[in-house]
């Protein structure tokens, strides 16, 4: 057989992999594994999250800054970011279910370390262990959910599964405040970090899949990681998705960690008040999280593009809303309605994000492909966002910090709309195959 040849029969199964439109095994497989994703999902941003209703006692008790709060949040990102990528590209190997039992039970019992913290420092070392845990998880899952569910639900599906990221902050603010406020701050990481433990271990229910024929197993000579880093960023759409998705997030993890300290100070609201606040205002981005997801799917029937139009439109939104609110309203009723709205377009890039990034690589790269995803947009987003708020908060306060970091909603937007011009072509390139290296082995 020639190499042409050769060559066709191993990308025959891609289109399949990519345009399939049943569930791989059984729509109620699918949709029990949706069912532990979502809830291991939410559990994973209790854990994150719960540490920001308590920064009104942390700064009482250990007299810490805003910027050493921010860190306490940014160190799970940091974390997530350096350590995202390889345990993907074991997980693509390994398989997703052992990967996400393994993930679920260390960021659980790292969370509940937390609680017994004696000093910052102690405190942030703990933080940064639950970002090793919850590294794996996201990618796994996701892309475990990409293939059991067929490719015209894909951005809907991922966009609910990464909703669970909002309802597990509005619980873990919720949570935080309310017990840290009865029986201390300490009992809070106690009492969210069992609840993963169990979720993890009921995964075991699920049915994982095998790894499309790739090549990456069934090469003769293993696949170099230059390979798979080219696939990764050959698609312009794909790296502005990257991109786009981390400048988004900047303003989403400044919302989501400061809100509850703003209207601690701006409202005078108690920690627990602030915090029964603040999880309106994250419940409407979870909201906003599937309902946009669901239209650029919709939209994307008619012309794929739109799955980046649409939060791109949602980043122009952000961007009005919020530094509106922050900048020129006051603290009160029309302030906070106007940060609800705000609340409801950040998310626009939910669900879409991931979905442009999986559909513009090969299908056995799909894990990692989410993986690069987490990596920039924890480091470049979920970190950067509540450490740079921090730092503009000790020195012009908290409502100027809050009324500049969603400029990053701009660019994000102009990023997508650049992305946009080549999605169509990456689409059909992903059918042309990948990693020459791997062509070589199967053809030697």
């Amino acid at each position: 057989m020639s190499l042409a040849g050769r060559g066709r029969k191993m990308h025959a199964p891609l289109s399949t992999g990519h345009d399939r439109q049943d569930y791989l095994a059984g729509k109620r497989q699918a949709w029990l594994a949706f069912a532990l994703a979502f809830l291991l999902m939410a559990f994973d941003f209790i854990d994150r999250q719960v540490v920001v209703a308590m920064f009104p006692y942390l700064k009482v008790e250990w007299a810490v800054s805003d910027k050493e709060l921010g860190a306490l949040v940014a160190a799970v990102s940091v974390t997530i970011a350096l350590a995202s990528l390889p345990i993907a590209l074991l997980s693509d190997r390994w398989g997703r279910i052992k990967a996400i039992v393994v993930m679920g039970a260390l960021w659980s019992l790292a969370t509940i370390t937390c609680g017994l913290a004696r000093s910052y420092s102690e405190l942030l070392a703990a933080r940064s262990l639950i970002g090793l845990g919850e590294a794996g998880y996201g990618p796994a899952a996701g892309a475990l959910l990409a293939s059991l569910f067929p490719s015209r639900l894909r951005a809907t599906v991922i966009g609910g599964f990464l909703a669970a990221a909002a309802v597990g902050s509005v619980a873990g603010v919720v949570l935080g405040g309310a017990i840290s406020g009865h029986w201390g701050w300490r009992a809070a990481f106690g009492v969210v970090g069992i609840p993963g433990l169990i979720l993890a271990l009921l995964f075991l229910r699920v049915r994982d899949y095998r790894t499309v024929a790739s090549g990456v197993r069934e090469a003769a000579a293993p696949v170099s990681l230059r390979a798979v880093a080219a696939e990764l960023f050959r698609a312009r759409s794909g790296v502005a998705a990257y991109l786009a998705g981390a400048l988004q997030l900047m303003t989403v993890s400044t919302v989501y960690a400061w809100l509850p300290s703003y209207l601690n100070r701006a409202y005078g609201l108690s920690g627990e008040g602030a915090g029964l606040e603040a999880a309106i205002v994250i419940a409407v981005g979870s909201i906003g999280a599937v309902l946009w997801s669901a239209a650029a799917d919709r939209l994307g029937r008619r012309d794929p593009r739109y799955k980046l139009f649409v939060p791109a439109a949602g980043g122009v939104a952000t961007l009005l809303l919020l530094s509106s609110a922050f900048a020129v309203l006051p603290p009160g009723a029309a302030q906070f309605a106007m940060i609800m709205l705000g609340g409801f377009t950040m998310t626009a890039t939910t669900g879409a994000i991931p979905a442009i990034a999986i559909d513009v690589v090969h299908a056995g790269l799909r894990a990692t492909a989410g993986s690069m995803v987490t990596v920039v947009q924890n480091l470049f987003g979920l970190g950067l966002g509540p450490l740079i708020t921090g730092a503009l908060s000790d020195a012009f306060g908290l409502d100027i910090a809050l009324a500049v970091v969603p400029v990053s909603c701009l660019l994000s937007a102009g990023v997508l709309l650049l992305g946009s011009r080549s999605y169509l072509q990456d689409l059909r390139n992903v059918h042309v195959g990948w990693a020459p290296d791997v062509a070589a082995a199967q053809t030697a």
